[in-house]
C-alpha cells in the first residue's frame, strides 16, 4: 500500500492536485530554458545606446587629435621659416608659399642666399589631407607670417581654423 501524508488522507483531491504541482513545476521548468523576445530586445536595446556613446566620444577625441597634430605641424614650420629669413632678409612670398622652403622661388632676386632645402621632406598635408594656408605678411601677424589649416570643415576664415597665431581670449 503507498503511503500517504496525513492531508492527503483526509482531502481525496489532494492527489490530483499534486500531479497538477509536478506538472507546473515541469511547465515552468521548460519555459525557462530561453530568453523571451522581450529581454533579447531589451539587451539588444542597452548595447547600441552603449555602443552609440562609445563612438561619439571616439570620434570626440579623433578630432581632438587631428587637432593637436594640426597645431603641431603647424608649429614645425616656425624654424625652417626663420633659417629662410635669416639667409634671404625675407620670408617667402604669399604666392612662393612654403614650397619656397624645398625649392628656391624662380622670382628670387638673388638666388645665390638661398641655402635651402629648409624642410627635410616634402611640405606635409594637413590631418584632413588639404593643403596647409601660406601668407605673408600675415592678416594674424602683419610683420611675419601666417601658416594655418582649415580645419575640420574645411572652409577659410571660420572659427575652427587652426593658425600660428594667438587665439582671442573670451
Amino acid at each position: 500500500m503507498k503511503k500517504t501524508r496525513y492531508w492527503e488522507e483526509k482531502n481525496p483531491m489532494s492527489n490530483h492536485s499534486s500531479a497538477i504541482k509536478r506538472r507546473t513545476r515541469r511547465t515552468s521548468r521548460q519555459q525557462r530554458r530561453g530568453f523571451t523576445l522581450i529581454e533579447v530586445l531589451l539587451v539588444l536595446v542597452i548595447l547600441v545606446i552603449l555602443g552609440s556613446l562609445v563612438t561619439v566620444s571616439i570620434r570626440g577625441a579623433s578630432t581632438k587629435g587631428k587637432i593637436n597634430a594640426a597645431k603641431a605641424q603647424i608649429g614645425m614650420f616656425q624654424q625652417p621659416l626663420e633659417m629662410y629669413f635669416l639667409d634671404l632678409n625675407q620670408y617667402p612670398s604669399t604666392s612662393q608659399g612654403l614650397e619656397a622652403l624645398l625649392a628656391p622661388p624662380s622670382e628670387l632676386k638673388n638666388s645665390a642666399k638661398w641655402a635651402g632645402p629648409y624642410l627635410d621632406k616634402t611640405v606635409p598635408l594637413d590631418p584632413w589631407d588639404r593643403p596647409y594656408q601660406y601668407a605673408s605678411p600675415g592678416k594674424h601677424n602683419p610683420n611675419t607670417y601666417d601658416v594655418w589649416s582649415l580645419g575640420p570643415d574645411g572652409v577659410d576664415g571660420t572659427a575652427d581654423d587652426i593658425g600660428n597665431w594667438q587665439e582671442a581670449v573670451q
